[in-house]
């Protein structure tokens, strides 16, 4: 992820999901803050920070927190990207088992947004992206319920209720009115193949792509397990 993050950063604007708006950055293990964070011992629904493998965008890290995301003013670009290597996305959280990794990070871009108070209408590039191997996001299917709009609604609508009788319900009901359903509107959810993106940096740059190639076909040899289907249970 990193050196694929860095290599378009370095590039000008060039016609890809990944590619840098103006002025923007990157940032690998950012902590993303949430609506649901804990706002004292009895909330017993809390969760903590998101770890992202990697944000792009018009941010600043460590505000409040050692690498917690903070948009910036004028910010036009906010990409959040998981990077899996045969693995999964996560089901859920502890206080929340239903709230998998993809519904639990759009909801952490609405968060951003809300903290900023920058309307989602105003981004020219919002987005969450899965990146893993072809086969688990075109052979198997593995990703696709999870990242479909339809069940990132339901799964926070489902965290939101949730809170439904407690001081804080109106809040998350409020939020996820006027800040996630113009988020996850405004946002592209999307699934991109490893191969795919490395076949287009070479096509940019053989010489670097070249050996992005092989140190991927290294990752898929020497860390492939076999993953459990999640399908049935999202």
């Amino acid at each position: 992820m990193r050196l694929v993050l860095d290599w378009f950063f370095r590039q000008k604007a060039i016609g890809h999901k990944l590619s840098f708006a103006p002025n923007a950055n990157w940032f690998s293990e950012a902590l993303l803050g949430s609506q649901f964070l804990s706002r004292g011992r009895w909330d017993a629904l809390a969760e903590g920070f998101t770890h992202a493998d990697g944000v792009i965008g018009h941010f600043s890290i460590g505000r409040g927190a050692l690498a917690n995301v903070s948009l910036a003013e004028a910010a036009s670009q906010f990409i959040v990207a998981e990077a899996k290597l045969f693995s999964p996305l996560s089901s859920g959280v502890t206080n929340a088992r239903y709230f998998n990794q993809a519904a639990r990070n759009v909801a952490c871009i609405a968060y951003a947004l809300h903290q900023a108070e920058l309307e989602p209408s105003r981004f020219s590039s919002l987005a969450f992206y899965v990146l893993a191997p072809r086969e688990q996001i075109e052979d198997k299917q593995l990703f696709a319920e999870f990242t479909s709009k339809p069940s990132i609604r339901e799964k926070v609508s489902l965290r939101v209720t949730a809170y439904q009788g407690s001081p804080q319900a109106e809040k998350h009901l409020r939020w996820q009115r006027e800040w996630f359903e113009p988020t996850l509107e405004r946002a592209e959810i999307a699934c991109l193949a490893w191969e795919d993106v490395i076949e287009f940096i070479r096509a940019e740059d053989d010489p670097f792509g070249s050996d992005l190639s092989k140190f991927y076909k290294d990752c898929c040899k020497f860390n492939r397990v076999q993953e459990p289907d999640l399908r049935a249970s999202t």
